[in-house]
């Protein structure tokens, strides 16, 4: 089945396509695939993982929109009493008032959720902000970025600005399209004791979500 293309823009980073397939939505950055809305098993754990354990009235940090899944499980936590989330492409923020919206399930209405349509390692450099959890979905994982530029906040001198933005005993997942052994090496040594959640998939290799907590101190 060809796809439908329903949306094309034009942005800093090139041509950023919005198509659909039967009846799943996928985003396209010049050719490469980037998302769908097939499943979101992966991206809706990363979110659980990060927010198990935090108290009451945490503060949440989203990096990457995409398709909605993870904010769309944000929301439907009790945990959370401000949900930031930091997209940089004002498209996709747009298309969740319209093609995205059921699969963010609204969630930018909520009154917890603050969106910042920003490059996010910039916006980590520029805040003072500080989190007891950090998702970071900014991209394919530390070694298939679609974009050069993100892949300054996988290695380690990204990963511990990610820390320096954490509260003591805060964590900060990670989500990633395949296993690494380098990055949870780094991300250990960056940020903290480090658990490696995989999560299958219907093909390929597992969807991988990686822990790190930031100890006390």
């Amino acid at each position: 089945m060809e796809a439908e293309v329903l949306a094309r823009v034009a942005s800093a980073r090139g041509e950023l396509v919005l198509r659909r397939s039967g009846s799943a939505y996928e985003l396209i950055s010049n050719g490469v695939f980037l998302m769908d809305t097939r499943s979101g098993a992966s991206e809706r754990l990363l979110v659980r993982a990060a927010l198990a354990g935090r108290p009451p009235g945490a503060r949440l940090l989203v990096g990457g929109l995409g398709v909605g899944f993870s904010l769309a499980e944000a929301v439907a936590s009790p945990v959370p009493a401000e949900i930031v989330v930091v997209e940089i492409e004002p498209a996709i923020v747009a298309w969740h008032d319209s093609y995205l919206s059921p699969f963010s399930a609204g969630a930018l209405r909520d009154p917890r959720v603050r969106v910042v349509t920003a490059d996010l390692a910039r916006w980590l450099r520029d805040t003072d902000e500080t989190f007891d959890a950090i998702c970071l979905d900014i991209d394919n994982g530390p070694e298939w970025t679609v974009f050069d530029h993100n892949a300054t906040l996988y290695g380690e001198a990204g990963l511990t600005l990610l820390r320096s933005r954490l509260h003591p005993g805060g964590v900060l997942a990670v989500w990633s399209a395949a296993a690494s052994g380098e990055f949870a090496a780094t991300l250990r040594a960056a940020v903290g004791p480090v658990t490696v959640l995989p999560v299958e998939v219907p093909r390929g290799e597992p969807d991988v979500v990686y822990l790190a907590r930031r100890e006390a101190g």
